[in-house]
């Protein structure tokens, strides 16, 4: 393994101030040369999210959480396991990586206008860290995969959740069994571009316990090319590329007896109701609490109630931000304060997925009752400065 000399760290640590002024800037920069030059690497990447700025503002605070944790590298596990899950579903290869390296250092250069070669030497003996550690981890990963890259998949059903929410059955075209796979966890499905490329997509897997088929639960976004694709243009028969399970947002089968509590939002729901099959029957408690517009918007109801009806330890409570006529949650309104303490023990272990304002008051709520933060567990695509900083209306 690469060691970073001091003078190396001190020089990354120095450009800090200058990554975060001009953070944006650089990672804009930086997705520019790279589709220019090197375009075979477009498919790892969501067009939408190109669009909307979020890829190059989650980038764009990886690269100065590495810059300020350069020297305490332990900091960053959390981190390199959840990227390493990324790029292992993705199939990202180590043959990758000097392209990322490459374009990385000529953003640098071209922001300075150019880079002093202290600076772009240290920078590129930082990224060559970075890049060891996780093709390390990426390794150890690929070789537990059941099966390398996409195989197909048919749609052995295609069933409307809700308004905006539909779930594929998916039964592998070899007729061998599901792979097994941890609550929590998504698969990669690899579908047609508008360019006429392919382009990849995550999704949670919504599902446990059940080696028949694999079930993802997709919402319908305006604009958004793969789930637009699923929903109008994939019917029952049809197949799917599909890559092995990923994801390091799992429910701990170790934690014992504790209590545990499930909170999701909208289709945040997918991960989370994967975590609530898992524990049916099982020795804990656990209280499942969803948040949804209306009824209307309401995935998965029939199935958690039957759930919750048939095994004593699952409770639910659903709460509607605007119900509509002849709805009937448990509460009204947002989640608050109020609805997560009465519901926390100190040892309860929180699970929680959905929009990001959701995610953001539950994160505060937890914070300020002081709850362990070994013991809150979460599911956030971006950079945690904007869960934090993410406005509630």
């Amino acid at each position: 393994m690469t060691k970073l000399t001091p003078e190396t760290i001190a020089t990354v640590k120095a450009t800090i101030p200058f990554l975060s002024e001009n953070s944006v800037k650089l990672t804009c920069e930086f997705y520019h040369r790279m589709f220019r030059e090197n375009p075979e690497v477009k498919e790892f990447f969501n067009p939408a999210h190109q669009a909307s700025g979020a890829q190059q503002g989650a980038l764009a605070g990886a690269v100065c959480a590495f810059a300020r944790n350069i020297d305490t590298p332990e900091n960053l596990a959390s981190a390199v396991s959840l990227i390493a899950h990324k790029h292992v579903s993705l199939g990202v290869q180590p043959e990758h990586y000097p392209i990322v390296g490459k374009h990385l250092l000529g953003a640098i250069d071209a922001l300075l206008d150019p880079a002093p070669p202290e600076i772009l030497e240290a920078w590129g003996q930082a990224y060559g860290f970075l890049a060891e550690v996780l093709t390390g981890a990426e390794a150890g990963l690929f070789a537990d995969k059941p099966w390398e890259g996409f195989k197909p998949f048919r749609i052995a059903r295609k069933v409307v959740e809700s308004e905006s929410i539909a779930s594929f059955y998916l039964e592998a075209e070899d007729g061998n069994p599901a792979p097994a796979f941890l609550p929590g966890q998504y698969l990669t499905v690899r579908i047609p571009a508008a360019d006429g490329t392919t382009t990849m997509r995550n999704y949670s897997l919504s599902s446990y316990g059940n080696n028949d088929f694999l079930r993802i639960s997709v919402k319908r976004e305006e604009g958004g090319h793969a789930s637009n694709y699923l929903h109008g243009e994939l019917t029952e028969g049809g197949l799917l590329d599909v890559a092995a399970p990923s994801g390091d947002f799992v429910f701990d089968f170790e934690r014992g007896d504790a209590p545990v509590l499930l909170l999701s939002g909208g289709v945040g729901v997918t991960p989370i109701l994967g975590m609530l099959h898992a524990n049916a029957g099982k020795g804990c408690r656990v209280d499942f609490v969803h948040g949804a517009i209306n009824g209307a918007s309401h995935a998965f109801k029939e199935e958690v109630d039957a759930l919750v009806e048939k095994h004593e330890n699952l409770n639910r409570h659903y709460r509607y931000s605007e119900p509509a006529e002849g709805d009937e949650p448990d509460s009204t309104g947002f989640f608050d304060l109020a609805l997560i303490e009465g519901l926390l023990k100190p040892d309860t272990e929180v699970y929680f997925c959905g929009p990001k304002p959701m995610m953001s008051l539950v994160h505060s709520a937890l914070n300020e009752l002081g709850h362990p933060a070994e013991r809150i567990h979460f599911e956030f695509f971006g950079p945690q400065e904007e869960l934090l900083q993410c406005p509630m209306h």
